[in-house]
């Protein structure tokens, strides 16, 4: 093998060393080196790009300048103890940074550290932009949020629907079976709401409900579960509640109801509700109990509430 003298050593070392920074300016990803104290060694024209700074705006600067403040102390802490040989750090991490305009984007940096010609270490971290993925993340967060809130939720009232509801009914009913608690429910119908619906339109009927809902929920308990079965119908399911206690509250929604001026079309709305405690049996049976008291409480007249007997 032929012998490499000292020169030739140093001109391969010289040339590998331009090679080396010849990659890191045509690297497509940012690429910066800091000092052990923070502070910018080198910045290739991607990171710049990004950041949106000529390199003799960051050379020098301590490399929190580009996160934003509320972050600064964080990332010294974590870049101190990087630079300390900490074998325990994350070395790739996600995080918000803060461009030259202003504007906040997110970024994948993965770091590394080297030994310098000074014999000192330097940390390398490469960045690589992730701020679109993140926003369809989000979006694609949202648009799956608001589809199981459609699943199980009226999309006119907010109100939980019939098949949410009638599920947690049936939570409530194991409920008192293992701890014996009263539960009660009351059924609740508004008043010749198909006359109010054929005189006024579909448009104003939604818009009733939705001012009587909002009303009859204000008026609940936190713990009451109101519920849209269909239509002009509802349900509210009365966790700890006697027949007498939920008799009560339902007198409360009924006067609060009725008490409602829809000036726009010059009328008041009533409803009428029947109520029924849980004894024994299914959640159907209930439901068929609060269901005849209510029908009771429109052939009496109306504009009240009826407990259900226990013979219905």
């Amino acid at each position: 093998m032929k012998e490499i003298s000292p020169d030739q050593l140093y001109q391969l070392f010289n040339r590998s060393k331009r090679n080396t920074e010849n990659v890191i300016k045509a690297a497509p990803i940012g690429i910066c080196i800091t000092t052990p104290s923070g502070h910018f060694e080198m910045v290739n024209p991607a990171y710049c790009e990004f950041y949106g700074y000529q390199p003799e705006e960051l050379l020098g600067q301590h490399f929190t300048q580009v996160v934003p403040e509320e972050s600064r102390a964080v990332l010294s802490a974590l870049h101190e103890e990087f630079m300390q040989g900490n074998e325990n750090q994350e070395l790739r991490q996600e995080w918000d940074v803060v461009i030259k305009n202003g504007e906040r984007r997110t970024v994948i940096a993965e770091a590394a550290r080297i030994e310098a010609d000074d014999g000192e270490p330097r940390k390398v971290t490469f960045i690589i932009d992730i701020t679109q993925r993140k926003r369809l993340e989000e979006r694609l967060k949202q648009a799956n949020e608001r589809l199981d809130h459609l699943a199980h939720h009226d999309e006119l009232t907010e109100l939980l629907n019939r098949r949410a509801g009638l599920q947690r009914l049936d939570e409530e009913i194991k409920r008192f079976k293992r701890y014996g608690t009263p539960l009660s429910i009351a059924m609740y119908d508004l008043d010749d709401f198909k006359a109010f619906n054929d005189t006024y339109g579909h448009s104003a009927g939604d818009s009733v409900l939705q001012q009587i809902t909002t009303l009859v929920s204000e008026i609940l308990r936190d713990t009451d579960l109101h519920i849209r079965l269909g239509g002009e119908e509802f349900l509210i399911i009365m966790p700890g509640v006697s027949a007498e206690e939920a008799y009560q509250g339902m007198e409360r929604v009924r006067k609060s109801v009725a008490q409602k001026s829809f000036t726009e079309y010059q009328l008041t709305v009533t409803l009428s509700s029947g109520i029924a405690s849980y004894a024994e049996g299914s959640g159907s049976r209930l439901l068929d109990h609060a269901d005849k008291a209510m029908y009771q409480a429109k052939q009496t007249g109306r504009n009240r509430v009826v407990i259900a007997s226990s013979s219905m």
